[in-house]
């Protein structure tokens, strides 16, 4: 579509006047004023043997395009996992975690990254993305038709990702965990799209918008298995409390905008246009990237705040509660520490 954006063009997002001069280069650390707790260290060798069991799952399952030579030791995914699930049982669980954590990306890098020249595009990413869910969430129907679906789906490796991922998660978490996952994949899908129909209409959300849209589009599918990971269960009738609810969704959001902070430059060199939580604030404040850049920083540490403050009484209310909660607390310092020091992915900008 080429429909005009129902916003006006004094919103129109400002992009960097000058992001090469912008960058520190090769700067590691937290973002200065960043509210976050410190990470358990990840133990290296850990993270080396999560890292060849993933590598020798995805080559023989040949989930890589062929551009995506050295990809795989620069994104870390086994020092991640490690980071983000310090309770963890075993390596058996790690190793599943990392296999889910690495669909995700092949999923939203080949069927949604426009700029990253992998064959995604925004027209017809609906299309993609319930045929993706489907890899998760089967498809019930005729015999014959089904062995077509089976077919169609391993036939992709995007598809085989999510299918494998998800049948390795089942064979270790309970079906009410696994059902869980799938509904937050279908959630994170419809962030997904919505993204991407702001970006063919060049909408520029309200930040409530843009927030609303980050709550969906995040790492969600990555914490709600906390649980399982750590080996036990969050039962479903307290899993779905409005409470816990509230300081889930506050958990999540809070690590996604601990990326939107992070990743702010990479994304702003590869297109100026790309939705972020410093370029949205910038278009309706008007004061510039720098100011939009820090503001953002205190509406993550706002959250941040709100999600430490309120789960502390949930902790409080039954040890799996606190088992919970803090797994989640981990998972968040996890994530900080890995955007933190990943300086092959990311810079922060000169704003200090």
């Amino acid at each position: 579509m080429s429909t005009p954006s129902h916003t006006d063009a004094g919103h129109a997002l400002p992009g960097p006047p000058s992001l090469v001069r912008s960058l520190r280069a090769r700067r590691g650390g937290a973002v200065p004023g960043l509210r976050y707790r410190p990470a358990a260290p990840a133990d290296p060798e850990k993270a080396a043997e999560i890292d060849r069991r993933l590598e020798a799952w995805a080559r023989g399952l040949d989930l890589f395009p062929a551009q995506w030579s050295g990809d795989f030791a620069q994104f870390q995914v086994g020092r991640a996992v490690v980071l983000q699930h310090p309770g963890a049982a075993d390596l058996e669980r790690l190793t599943v975690a990392g296999k889910l954590l690495l669909a995700e990306n092949i999923v939203d890098s080949c069927y949604c990254e426009e700029d990253e020249g992998r064959g995604a595009a925004r027209s017809g990413l609906g299309g993609r993305l319930i045929i993706a869910q489907s890899a998760l969430d089967p498809f019930h129907g005729t015999p014959g038709l089904e062995e077509e679906w089976r077919r169609g789906v391993q036939a992709d490796g995007p598809l085989r990702s999510y299918h494998w991922a998800l049948k390795d998660y089942a064979a270790l978490a309970t079906p009410s965990q696994t059902d869980r996952f799938v509904q937050d994949i279908a959630r994170l899908h419809l962030g997904y799209l919505a993204e991407a129909s702001w970006a063919e209409t060049r909408h520029v959300p309200q930040v409530w918008e843009y927030l609303v849209m980050r709550q969906f589009n995040n790492f969600r599918p990555c914490l709600s298995i906390v649980d399982a990971v750590d080996g036990y269960e969050l039962p479903e009738a307290l899993y779905a409390r409005p409470e816990v609810q509230r300081v889930t969704a506050l958990a999540c959001n809070a690590t996604t905008l601990v990326n939107d902070l992070y990743s702010f430059t990479k994304e702003l060199a590869s297109d100026p246009t790309h939705l972020n939580l410093p370029q949205v604030v910038a278009a309706h404040d008007k004061r510039g990237l720098k100011a939009a850049y820090l503001k953002s920083v205190e509406i993550h540490n706002q959250i941040m705040e709100a999600f430490e403050t309120e789960s502390a009484p949930l902790s409080a209310l039954s040890p799996l509660l606190e088992k919970y909660v803090r797994g989640l607390s981990d998972w968040v310092s996890g994530n900080h520490e890995w955007h933190a020091t990943n300086t092959d992915r990311y810079q922060l900008p000169d704003y200090w």
